[in-house]
């Protein structure tokens, strides 16, 4: 079996390495997965399941510092975030772990009419079979304990694929899980290129599929799933934020900043666009741009680090050449604007690019955010809204009916009010629509996704 080096995405220094898997393996890990789930008197009780995940949280929390080290290593993100998602990391396995006693079913009424006499029925609900998992770089832990995890609480197998820029995480949460006492048929990681993954979607066995990734790949993998299997689907968006003139300043722009630049701007909820009112416009430009110059960009593993790299050089190059563009056709650079780096990009605010710009109409997945000047409500709303996308938006506003007014005509998953578009807790739903995703995430809303309401009818001349 051959081996990958995983390097730094900063200064490329080895940070690991991880076995490479062929197809014959990737078939040898559904057969074992498979074949756990097929043996009903292997399958894993609920006292097991809590008892795996009570020891495995211990172990995880044990790995901390190592946890933060090496996501923080291998993804770029800086220490003081990569902190913050290991910890949100062990608050999900704990989620999972509280949400389990409540997966129930439900009674449904008999003794209606004659046809429905003399019946007891309930619903419960059971494994619903194999999970297989595509994850994404940008949270390297989090967002393997959220594919995995579930799946786990659950009662299923699943199988997961980590990116292969930032593999190291996921081979650490699957082998902590076996630590734990999860026997290894029922967690089981694999690295392998994009042709073999394919497995993980078309193989006959799959049950469910959860993606995270680009928006042209989930797509053509949903067309490819076996008759009855389902997914979800996580992509990205390109974050509206409106501000209306009575929003409180001094609140917003630091919360902008931080939902703008966080992970240089890698996040799929990231600030992008924002349409502040005209009257306002570059107030709130300027004051981003004051605050984002001044944010320290470099090492990662640097604790004062605000910003780190971005994930690859190319992605480096293409960021430079959409700011590029953005200027060449009209728009105003307040900050920014240049290469730090091989690896890294300055933060950069943009004022009134045109609507028709790549960084208008595309997710940047940088750290790039631009401000657009507004008239009315009715054309800021048109405007955030004139993408095939639908995540997480965000409203600025002092003014209560406004903000509601708002959240009944954005189109968006979720509204934020005073709050920036990156914000998130675990046991909330999460997930886009349109080209934005499919299916909603968040632990308790995965675990019964993963699940099958079965019902069972009793039929006795005493009741």
């Amino acid at each position: 079996m051959t081996t990958a080096a995983i390097v730094s995405p900063y200064d490329f220094h080895p940070v690991g390495e991880v076995p490479v898997h062929d197809a014959t393996h990737l078939k040898t890990v559904l057969d074992q997965a498979s074949a756990a789930f097929e043996d009903r008197k292997s399958w894993l009780s609920v006292a097991d399941r809590m008892g795996i995940l009570e020891r495995f949280s211990k172990l995880f929390e044990s790995q901390t510092d190592k946890l933060v080290a090496q996501a923080a290593a291998e993804g770029g993100k800086p220490w003081q975030d990569s902190l913050v998602e290991v910890k949100r990391a062990l608050n999900g396995i704990r989620l999972a772990i509280e949400t389990l006693p409540h997966l129930t079913g439900t009674e449904i009424p008999m003794n209606l009419n004659a046809s429905s006499a003399n019946r007891l029925a309930y619903t419960f609900r059971e494994p619903g079979g194999l999970v297989t998992a595509i994850s994404a770089f940008n949270h390297p832990v989090n967002l393997v304990i959220h594919q995995v995890v579930p799946a786990i609480a659950t009662g299923c197998p699943v199988v997961i694929k980590p990116a292969s820029k930032t593999p190291l995480s996921c081979f650490t949460i699957v082998d902590l899980l076996h630590q734990a006492g999860l026997p290894p048929a029922w967690c089981q990681a694999v690295m392998c290129d994009s042709t073999t993954a394919k497995g993980l979607v078309t193989d006959s066995r799959i049950n469910f599929l959860t993606f995270i990734g680009s928006a042209r790949v989930g797509w053509s993998l949903r067309a490819e799933l076996p008759p009855g299997a389902t997914c979800t689907l996580e992509h990205g968006g390109a974050a509206p934020v409106i501000i209306e003139p009575d929003a409180d300043l001094q609140d917003a722009i630091p919360l902008l900043v931080k939902g703008g630049f966080y992970h240089a701007g890698q996040v799929c909820v990231s600030v992008q666009r924002i349409y502040a009112h005209e009257s306002i416009a570059k107030t709130v430009a300027d004051a981003l741009a004051e605050r984002a110059k001044h944010l320290i960009v470099g090492d990662p593993l640097d604790p004062k680090t605000e910003v780190g790299p971005l994930i690859h050089p190319d992605e480096v190059t293409r960021v430079a050449s959409w700011v590029k563009e953005a200027i060449d056709q009209g728009a105003t650079l307040l900050c920014g604007g240049k290469r730090l780096s091989d690896t890294c990009y300055a933060p950069t605010v943009l004022f009134n690019p045109p609507d028709h710009a790549r960084v208008s109409t595309t997710e940047i997945f940088g750290p790039v955010v631009c401000v657009y000047g507004y008239a009315t409500r009715d054309e800021a709303i048109q405007r955030a809204n004139q993408l095939p996308l639908c995540f997480q938006s965000a409203v600025f506003t002092q003014n209560i009916h406004v903000a509601f007014d708002m959240v009944r005509r954005l189109k968006a998953t979720t509204v934020l009010i005073n709050d920036h578009t990156a914000f998130r807790v675990d046991w909330m739903p999460f997930g886009g629509r349109q080209e934005s995703g499919l299916g909603i995430g968040g632990i308790p809303q995965s675990m019964m996704e993963m699940t099958a309401e079965k019902q069972w009818i009793l039929r006795s001349p005493v009741l």
